[in-house]
């Protein structure tokens, strides 16, 4: 049985390197740090994310591992924290490969007043404060529909679901086939294994402007009833953060989690409890800001030159 840790001494030195800048940069900024529960009530209705559930003995419904502490963070804002940002771990089932670790880093963070556009400005600083020997060009931002057309060639909103079908086929062969039915997951599978892969050469690529079906929890674009302020960013054709302009209202909330759970149910996943707290801090009145949530081990993976996730944690769940 191997005991030794996963990433070597140097690489967890500069972990802790990197985390002493993460905090720099928000203290410089104002931004407070705080802490939420790593289990809650409620997990995630997303039909593309799992929750690892578990029980408390002397408690009747199961608590679950926080996918990311969004809703928690949601609700400090809610009772009028102002600008606070977390760094903390998150946990996600069915997640593991040379990108992903079950339980993982995330650095979030909220900003009152911002916009996705604005906020994206900040990512881009901290991401080029943590990464500068990694990046050899200037930051550059395109549309999720321009990111498709570079890659892909095709309008991934107008382009018909039997072209986006055949373009996974062409390009990953067979194992696309289970996802030829359903559009939203062949736009999830080009983008997260062929469209995102070829980002980020030597810079930071932002990917803006998703399709609404894809950003339950993000505003919809000014007369873009299918468009939504979400951002995503890549360096090297690793994603490191998701980002939204986020949704202030209980109402349309409240009607997208019930949408997912419908979804959920169409594809026999099971059913989740929706977040009511969230719900009632969104109802009591929310400020508006935007929100982003970045994945640091990644971060550490660039900045260690390292080919794979394990390499940059101390102990995977495999060696735990």
């Amino acid at each position: 049985m191997d005991w030794r840790p996963g990433a070597s001494l140097e690489v967890l030195r500069l972990r802790a390197a990197l985390l002493e800048e993460v905090r720099a940069f928000f203290r410089a900024r104002g931004v407070l740090e705080v802490e939420t529960p790593l289990l809650g009530r409620a997990g995630v209705t997303d039909v593309h994310l799992a929750s690892l559930a578990t029980r408390i003995r002397g408690r009747a419904p199961p608590y679950y591992l926080q996918t990311s502490p969004e809703y928690a963070m949601k609700r400090l804002l809610a009772a009028g924290s102002g600008d606070i940002f977390q760094v903390c771990k998150a946990f996600r089932d069915g997640e593991s490969g040379r990108q992903h670790n079950p339980e993982f880093t995330l650095i979030e963070w909220y900003r009152l007043g911002f916009d996705h556009l604005a906020l994206m400005d900040e990512v881009e600083a901290l991401i080029t404060r943590l990464l500068a020997p990694r990046l050899k060009h200037p930051a550059e931002r395109l549309s999720y529909r321009g990111a498709f057309e570079r890659v892909l060639e095709i309008d991934p909103f107008e382009a018909p679901t039997a072209l986006l079908a055949a373009r996974a086929t062409e390009r990953l062969g067979a194992s696309a086939a289970a996802f030829a039915a359903d559009r939203e997951a062949l736009l999830d599978l080009l983008m997260g294994a062929l469209v995102g892969p070829a980002l980020g050469v030597e810079r930071i690529s932002f990917v803006d402007a998703y399709p609404a079906a894809q950003a339950a929890l993000a505003r919809l674009l000014p007369g873009e009833p299918v468009v939504a302020a979400r951002f995503e960013a890549y360096v090297g054709g690793i994603e490191l953060c998701n980002g939204f302009h986020e949704l202030g209202s209980a109402t349309e909330q409240r009607r997208r989690f019930e949408n997912d759970l419908e979804a959920r149910a169409a594809r026999a996943l099971p059913a989740m409890p929706i977040d009511e707290r969230l719900l009632a801090a969104l109802a009591a009145g929310f400020p508006d800001s935007a929100g982003v949530a970045v994945g640091f081990d990644r971060i550490v993976m660039l900045a260690a030159d390292v080919g794979s996730i394990d390499a940059a944690l101390s102990f995977t769940v495999d060696g735990a």
